[in-house]
Formats: C-alpha cells, structure tokens, sequence
C-alpha cells in the first residue's frame, strides 16, 4: 500500500511554499498527499499583502474528513494562525498513532507574521506536548527557547530548552547560519549534527516547509527519524541548489530536485 502523509498548513497561491510546497515534496518523495487548509494567504515571491485565517471549525471539519477515511502514516503543520486553530490540531493530534511534525511557522521570509502573539503561547504550551520532532529556524528557536541563537553551540542548547516543553525530537535548523548549513538534532537524549555546504542564492522561498514535508514524508515510509532527516537534508540541499529561477523576488526551491 502507497504511505500517506497529511499537511496541515496555509495557501501560498504562487506554489512555493506552505500547502502546495508540501504537496509536491510528498509526490516527489513517493508519498500519497492530503491537505487540511488553516489560512490563505495573497503572496508571490515579492511580498505578503494579506493573511487570512479560516474559522477553527472549517480545519476541525477538514481534519475530521481525512482522518476517517485515510488514514495517514505521518503529519506535520505548517502555518496555522491563530490558537483557535491549533486548538483544533492538538485535540486531533492527541489521538494520533502516527509522528506529527511540527514547522512552527511564524514569519514569512517576506517578514509577515503567519501567527497571532497568543497563537504563539499555544503552540509551545499546547501544541508541542503532542509533537514528534518540531523543526524550528534560528529566528522560531530563540523564540521558543527564550535566549539568543546565532551559533551551532547556542543551537544545541535551544533544541534542549525547545525539548522541555514537550516534543520527544527538536531539530534546530541552520539555514540562516554565516558559514555551513548545520542543523542540530536533540533526540533521545542526545545531540546529532547534519551538514551541508552553504549555497548562496536569493532562491530560498519554501525552504523550512519543503525540509520538514521531506522528513514527514520519510517519516511515513516507515524511516528512523535520523535516516529520514539526512535524507530529506540532501534532498532540499539540492532543490536549493536546482532552483528554477521564478518570479522576480525571492523564488522557490526545485521540488523535482533528486530524492
């Protein structure tokens, strides 16, 4: 039987990042994938004019439908606005049998917040106790960690802050780094690195929702957590490498990139 995987997350109608992103990362790696809509958004890879979240009973419904009728073998959450919402995930989530990833979008790389201050608190009080791995950049690990993170060593120390609030894996990605693309895994009680060359290129749009849709996606083949994050790591690695060059701003990754 094909594996399943479901996105939870917002519209990003020029196709680069959020819902559409992860689609297309699920068909490239193989995965059958299903999509419960949280917001809409009016972007292109210039600029984000609107935000508009959907009533918490419309993603309660969605949800609802999927879930009774197939099942899936992983989730994750990309952009989900307000507390309402993720009230509507973690009540969901805390019956699932399968790893829920959680991207904690909050800034668009336009810099538009993606979630309500008191959405915030929701997703590190309510939302990440029912996580599998929560895959924060530097900016949402500070955030969650409450401290400055700007090195690999801060990195670690975040990712064991961000792992007392609930999740069982924090991977703290290094994307914004100056040097390497580090990223820094705690799980299990230990600390585990992965590393990529650094690739200059305005043409990162979707880069956080494509990442973590490839794990969730190796996720539902039945892969160990490590194995599915350098895999899903060589993956955007070379879809940033691949970018296709669209749009006039900051453009999208290649989603046909190799797996």
């Amino acid at each position: 039987m094909k594996p399943v995987a479901l996105t939870i997350a917002g519209l990003d109608p020029s196709g680069g990042a959020g819902l559409e992103a992860d689609l297309k990362t699920f068909h490239q790696f193989g995965v059958y994938g299903m999509g419960v809509l949280t917001l809409v958004t009016v972007q292109n890879t210039q600029r984000v004019s609107a935000v508009e979240p959907l009533a918490p009973r419309l993603v309660q419904e969605q949800l609802q439908a999927v879930l009774e009728d197939i099942p899936p073998q992983a989730a994750k959450t990309g952009a989900l606005g307000t507390a309402g919402i993720i009230e509507v995930v973690v009540e969901s989530a805390r019956l699932f049998s399968f790893p829920l990833v959680v991207d904690p979008v909050m800034i668009s790389k336009h810099g538009t917040a993606l979630i309500a201050e008191d959405a915030r608190q929701s997703l590190a009080g309510r939302l990440l106790p029912v996580t599998f791995l929560v895959t924060p950049n530097l900016n949402e690990a500070a955030a969650l960690a409450g401290m400055k993170v700007a090195d690999v060593k801060a990195m670690e120390e975040a990712a064991r802050r961000i792992a007392g609030l609930g999740p069982k894996a924090v991977l703290v990605k290094g994307g914004h780094l100056t040097e390497d693309a580090v990223d820094v895994l705690y799980y299990q009680g230990r600390i585990q690195k992965f590393a990529a060359r650094r690739i200059e290129s305005k043409d990162t749009h979707g880069t956080g929702c494509t990442y973590s849709a490839a794990i969730t996606a190796e996720l539902a083949k039945g892969r160990e957590l490590e194995a599915a994050i350098e895999t899903a790591k060589r993956y955007i690695t070379r879809a940033i490498a691949e970018s296709p060059g669209l749009g006039r701003g900051c453009g999208p990754v290649d989603h046909h990139a190799a797996v």
